[in-house]
């Protein structure tokens, strides 16, 4: 078969023509929206695993960018690209997408290690001791306050009734309980204190922090049910990650001529 002359016109044309087609998802009022833009999308989507790609998931997006494309000629033809706010909520968002960017390239170049990983799980196991403890207290406003309420727990008083007295109101109703905690979870004024303590006993003298004086009771104590490394690494990551962010963020600080 040999093509004529106007055949083999329309046959280049439409070569030509197709690829230049194929970039655009649709053209709304002149305005072309590329094939990328839907790629984009579809990737994020399926990698947030909210659902495969499939030929209804790309009709949806690209009916999406249509909707928001009209939309956007509308605000731009009644002046809101133009407006103030609108301009420095712009330079906002483009400053978040410029600086996650680098944040991505520099977590990628500076990866935190396994090594450093462990070396902080062990500071933390270290910090919070092997033990949890059970532990009352109630809270007084002066040193005199507490020494009194040690007075009559050592005549007999109920610890749980006299915590209903408690400055701290959140355990007060319910006898000064705090609940399972390692010693790491308290000031360490406090936790040195009940430390000492065996189970059932008082502490003898009121103990001091911010808050004001303290009377503290050990109502048990147990081994520390503590996480295992593989259970807390991805926190730990991330705390790392942020470290050196941080650190990242200040060396460029030093060196930025601010004025």
């Amino acid at each position: 078969m040999t093509f004529k002359p106007a055949r083999l016109l329309i046959a280049l044309i439409a070569v030509v023509a197709a690829p230049a087609f194929a970039q655009n998802i649709a053209v709304v009022n002149g305005k072309a929206i590329p094939t990328s833009r839907v790629d984009a999308v579809v990737k994020q989507v399926v990698a947030q695993g909210q659902q495969p790609d499939s030929p209804q998931l790309r009709e949806l997006i690209k009916k999406d960018l249509i909707g928001r494309e009209v939309m956007m000629q509308e605000a731009e033809k009644q002046g809101f690209g133009k407006d103030a706010t609108v301009k420095t909520q712009l330079e906002n968002a483009r400053q978040a997408i410029i600086i996650n960017a680098l944040v991505a390239d520099f977590v990628k170049k500076n990866p935190v290690k396994d090594a450093d990983i462990k070396a902080e799980y062990d500071k933390f196991t270290a910090q919070a001791g092997d033990k949890e403890f059970h532990v009352r207290h109630i809270l007084v406003e002066t040193e005199a306050e507490a020494n009194a309420v040690i007075a009559k727990l050592k005549g007999g008083a109920k610890f749980e009734e006299l915590a209903k007295t408690s400055k701290d109101t959140g355990s007060a109703s319910n006898g000064g309980d705090l609940d399972w905690a390692t010693p790491s979870s308290f000031p360490k004024a406090f936790s040195d204190a009940f430390v000492a303590l065996a189970k059932g006993q008082v502490t003898e003298k009121a103990v001091q922090t911010p808050n004001g004086f303290h009377v503290i009771k050990v109502d048990d104590i147990r081994p520390a049910k503590l996480p295992t490394l593989e259970e807390v690494k991805p926190q730990i990551a991330e705390a790392l990650t942020q470290k050196k962010l941080q650190a990242f963020q200040e060396e460029m600080v030093k060196k930025a001529k601010v004025q």
